[in-house]
């Protein structure tokens, strides 16, 4: 498995519990499990890479598990406890210094894993109800968290007595009612203190650390359903959402204005992630496709079908037209390699669908008249 796993530049976590690869040159998608029997506590929750040369990924699994899979083997080399099931999903997963590891749950724990030992270097509480954790890319001992009723709190790993900046309370509707906050993802915004945050609320807001303001400088909104994730653009400047209806924007981030709108997705969005040179953002969720969007011409690049609801996306570093071959017009199929069955769909009773009447004018004067000619036999019956 080895060589298949070499050719994927595109790695997804599913809720069945495989780590799925998918080389777009190839227009192939590979399974990678290290078990024979599946079950929801195998479910990915976070990926993330196990060092910079990219050759090893980290897999979050429900259990409080973290598995090593080797790019270079296709395979999984380790298993190692970092939580319990009880303190609820993973929310983040980062690799720190090379060698420790950096875990959060939703019940706010949040741990520095040393290589070599089972019990953590360093924990902290970021508050109850977690829904995401966050590393800077630029000071990696800087991570930010938020979740449901719970701000916006950055942290520095070398200094873990206190947040190093809380975000305050939005201000009071025009009702004078409290604004209630609920942080869902959220980005450092690289050469600058800056943080982005998405909300349960479809806002999106930008916070700055370096000025005395707690509160957002910047407050925008898009659509009307709950922002579940949001990736920052290597070309800067704006910011990439996903909500809950499977809605994606781009949003400029000087002004808090919707740019574009990317369309093709039929189920909430779970994972995004844009590519850190390419001009393109990588999109996952419950609809079981993967798909990749050109953030110029906002064009739908690549769609790969890969049976499973998915939950998180991690995408090489490497060239995507490289390693998916000449982009051409349009979307591309992938084939999945066999393996995986949903039984779901595989036992459903085929229904036959009747062809609707279209409802046009004429068919409502249709109706009309059949109406008319009724009232009048009725009559004559009388």
């Amino acid at each position: 498995m080895g060589d298949s796993s070499r050719l994927c530049s595109a790695w997804l976590g599913s809720e069945t519990g495989i780590l799925k690869g998918v080389s777009l040159s190839r227009k192939q998608a590979f399974n990678f499990c290290n078990t024979s029997h599946l079950s929801r506590d195998q479910e990915v929750r976070a990926l993330c890479w196990g060092d910079p040369a990219e050759s090893e990924l980290l897999v979050g699994s429900v259990d409080g598990t973290v598995k090593t899979f080797s790019i270079e083997k296709g395979a999984f080399t380790e298993n190692r406890r970092c939580g319990e099931p009880t303190e609820g999903c993973f929310t983040g997963l980062e690799v720190l210094d090379g060698s420790r590891l950096i875990t959060c749950g939703e019940s706010g724990t949040l741990r520095v894993w040393r290589e070599d030992s089972s019990e953590p270097a360093m924990e902290l509480d970021a508050g109850k109800n977690v829904c995401r954790m966050r590393q800077s890319s630029v000071h990696r001992h800087k991570v930010a968290t938020g979740g449901k009723e719970n701000g916006l709190k950055i942290w520095d790993l070398e200094k873990p007595e206190k947040p190093v900046f809380t975000a305050k309370n939005l201000r009071d509707d025009w009702l004078d009612l409290r604004r209630p906050h609920w942080v869902r993802d959220m980005a450092f915004i690289p050469d600058s203190d800056k943080v982005v945050t998405c909300t349960g609320f479809h806002q999106v807001h930008v916070f700055d650390p370096s000025s005395p303001q707690r509160r957002p400088v910047l407050e925008a909104e898009y659509g009307e359903y709950p922002l579940t994730a949001l990736s920052l653009p290597a070309s800067g400047n704006s910011v990439v959402v996903g909500n809950t209806h499977g809605q994606i924007a781009i949003l400029d981030l000087r002004k808090g204005l919707v740019r574009g709108c990317l369309k093709g997705l039929a189920g909430g969005v779970r994972g995004l992630q844009c590519h850190p040179s390419q001009p393109v953002v990588a999109s996952c969720g419950l609809d079981r496709f993967l798909r990749i969007h050109s953030l110029e011409d906002r064009k739908l690049q690549h769609k790969v079908y890969l049976k499973s609801r998915l939950n998180c996306i991690l995408l090489s570093s490497r060239d995507l037209e490289e390693a998916g071959g000449a982009q051409g017009e349009g979307s591309k199929e992938v084939k999945e390699e066999e393996g995986e069955d949903d039984e779901v769909w595989d036992n459903m009773e085929q229904v036959e669908e009747r062809p609707k009447r279209k409802n046009t004018e004429e068919d409502g004067e249709e109706e009309l008249q059949k109406k008319k000619s009724k009232k009048k036999k009725k009559k004559g019956q009388d």
